[in-house]
């Protein structure tokens, strides 16, 4: 049997539609469904990662099996963005294209002479760090542009000699009084007018990460934060103590107070993505609400704000973001995403098959694709 109805919905929300038995009786059976605004058309939700580490740099797993280990836990995205190497998650595309809907973005963590404050390139077509020579990305194939570039275009790399004459002449108009901060700035600034070019999402990630090497000053993290080298900021990810997201999300709604309003993002900054070995793999993600799970059409939504943070250190989730995407992204951790993550779940074991030489999974992972958008066109109505 099939029950078909017709509503209208004023305004924004979850809606309750109650089945009885008769008409001041008690109801049977009970579902919701979530009214919109028309900004939202075409809009679908697709939960990911845009921050993690493979054995490329300090990981414990190849890209290719962090790919099929984050799709069996949901996600629709993910990034590889090893500590200053671009190649590794062309490497992960390489091996997984045409078998799977994941998208895999390519992506980087910048580290740059001058510079303590770390930086995610999250799907620019070029490499940021690969512009400096001598980096680590060159390790897989010199200065090869495959190896560093998208699509073989990127900027002429530079020495570390000119990079830093470069720094230190721009650092001069850094309104800081530290030297250090002053270098430090012109380096993230000089990142950000890349992450402009090539199109990817620049990310300030855990300015609150307690680390014997990066310990930023609170003064200067507010400095960035309001001047904004960056396009989005990761409210949630990396660690489970209240002192890194915690502090961290109240730097976001306090800095909102004030009238200073980013775009947020949660990733798990995983080093090891087996959730049997590391609590911290399946951490935070971020639900982002794009007309099209591509680079492009992530990339464009989160800079838009159309983006929520989910926190899931422990089974009682929690969201951070603007109130409009915590009640909608609470409606689909609800009703949505654990239909959803069944689907996931089936097609990152026969990932990992294949991953593992099943010869049969090939087949079998080609008669899965599509099965994302035909969840999603049962299930929405955009």
């Amino acid at each position: 049997y099939c029950l078909r109805l017709t509503a209208f919905f004023a305004g924004e929300g979850e809606h309750f539609i109650r089945i009885c038995d008769k008409p001041d009786g008690h109801h049977l059976v009970q579902f919701s469904v979530y009214s919109l605004a028309k900004d939202m058309a075409g809009r679908y939700p697709w939960r990911g990662d845009l921050h993690l580490h493979t054995n490329r740099s300090d990981g414990a797993q190849t890209p290719a099996n962090v790919c099929a280990n984050y799709r069996s836990y949901g996600y629709d995205f993910t990034v590889i963005s090893d500590h200053e190497r671009y190649y590794p998650s062309l490497e992960a595309k390489a091996y997984w294209k045409d078998l799977t809907d994941l998208n895999i973005v390519q992506g980087e963590e910048v580290h740059l002479p001058h510079n303590d404050v770390h930086y995610v390139n999250f799907g620019g077509s070029y490499s940021i760090n690969a512009l400096v020579s001598p980096r680590p990305n060159t390790e897989k194939a010199g200065d090869d542009l495959a190896w560093r570039s998208l699509d073989g275009n990127a900027p002429d790399t530079m020495t570390h000699e000119e990079f830093t004459a470069m720094i230190k002449e721009r650092a001069q108009k850094v309104d800081r009084e530290k030297e250090s901060e002053r270098l430090s700035f012109a380096v993230l600034e000089w990142i950000y007018e890349h992450m402009q070019k090539n199109g990817g999402l620049g990310i300030f990630p855990h300015p609150y990460w307690l680390c014997q090497l990066m310990q930023l000053p609170e003064e200067y993290t507010e400095f960035i934060y309001r001047n904004k080298p960056f396009h989005a900021f990761e409210v949630l990810g990396g660690e489970n103590y209240y002192t890194h997201n915690g502090f961290q999300t109240a730097l976001y709604y306090e800095m909102r107070e004030k009238g200073i309003d980013h775009p947020v993002v949660g990733s798990t900054d995983s080093h090891n993505s087996s959730a049997e070995n590391n609590r911290n793999s399946l951490i935070c993600s971020t639900i982002v609400f794009a007309k099209e799970n591509t680079r492009e059409g992530l990339v464009s939504a989160i800079k838009d704000k159309y983006s929520v943070a989910v926190d899931t250190i422990s089974t009682e989730y929690r969201l951070v973001g603007d109130f409009r995407w915590i009640r909608y992204g609470a409606f689909l951790m609800e009703n949505y995403f654990p239909i959803h993550d069944e689907v996931c779940r089936a097609e990152g074991h026969i990932l990992r098959r294949h991953f593992a030489g099943d010869k049969q999974a090939t087949a079998i992972l080609a008669a899965m694709k599509g099965q994302m958008p035909a969840l999603q066109k049962k299930y929405f109505d955009l």
